[in-house]
């Protein structure tokens, strides 16, 4: 079976509390135009020209412990076979398998205890 999760990081989070003030801050950093948020206004993308996706994220965590998020994201284009094979490897799940519209993920820890997310983006497929 060939491996569902891919060896790329598909986005990096940036969790913010101030959402407009964010979004100015790194808009005026990075040279960008403003443009509309997504998620009710909790998701912020930030226009990349390589490399991996930047996120600005004001959600409130939906995980267990409210002070810890995953910074990061791993793409996979079958998020059933990448959860089954992070759990057969051992793998804590931390959150179940979420659907939000075409994005899906679910959050585990690593054998550090570092928290990771993968992600399912289905308009990318």
């Amino acid at each position: 079976m060939k491996n569902p999760v891919m060896n790329r990081v598909g986005a990096i989070f940036i969790h913010v509390t101030d959402m407009n003030r964010a979004i100015h801050f790194y808009s005026n950093l990075f040279g960008l135009p403003i443009h509309e948020t997504a998620h009710e206004g909790t998701i912020y993308d930030l226009p990349v020209s390589g490399g991996s996706q930047i996120i600005l994220d004001s959600n409130k965590s939906h995980l267990p412990n409210e002070g810890e998020k995953a910074r990061l994201f791993f793409d996979t284009n079958n998020l059933q076979q990448s959860y089954h094979h992070v759990r057969d490897l051992g793998a804590e799940i931390y959150s179940e398998i979420e659907e939000h519209g075409d994005i899906s993920f679910f959050t585990f820890r690593d054998t550090e205890g570092n928290l990771m997310m993968i992600c399912e983006d289905k308009r990318r497929q």
